[in-house]
């Protein structure tokens, strides 16, 4: 389940991590990534395997982020949302694929 290169749990796991996150809701997450509330728990607890720390708290659908939770949740918004900016503007064409190449014409004394 491990992204060698970056060291980090899959992609898969990471999505369901922040929607569950964002909604303090497994039946929410499973709802909106059109998947069973079971496999929102089997990904959740493989995370929290790997890492080797909770990162939700409370019984049943009733759910809290721990500290560690609270981290990890904090950098994966805030990365998808850039990362969202950066797809939204590509979409919109605010990337040129021409180049513009700048020189200086420079005399040199001989």
């Amino acid at each position: 389940m491990v992204c060698q290169y970056y060291d980090l749990p899959s992609p898969t796991a990471l999505e369901v991590f922040e929607a569950s996150a964002r909604h303090l809701s497994f039946k929410l997450a499973a709802s909106e990534l059109d998947v069973t509330s079971g496999e929102i728990r089997r990904q959740i607890k493989a995370i929290e395997n790997e890492l080797g720390v909770p990162l939700f708290a409370g019984p049943g659908t009733d759910v809290r982020l721990t500290s560690a939770g609270k981290d990890l949740y904090s950098v994966l918004a805030s990365s998808f949302s850039k990362a969202s900016d950066v797809v939204r503007a590509i979409k919109r064409g605010d990337y040129s694929r021409n180049v513009t190449i700048a020189s200086i014409v420079s005399r040199g004394v001989v």
